[in-house]
């Protein structure tokens, strides 16, 4: 008796891969924020959370 048509495993042959690192290697502006340079206060907000003052 065989096996179901469902049953059987596909034959791999890596395209899921090859799309993968395709995505992996374009950049994604529309998904991601561009790189802007933070303002001094801004850095020295978060040392002063990061410290655990408040005030």
């Amino acid at each position: 008796m065989t096996k179901h048509a469902m049953d059987h495993t596909p034959a791999r042959t890596g395209t899921r891969v090859k799309h993968f690192l395709r995505l992996s290697r374009t950049p994604r502006e529309t998904w991601h924020r561009p790189h802007t340079k933070s303002g001094v206060t801004r850095v020295i907000q978060f040392l002063r959370i990061a410290r655990g003052r408040e005030t």
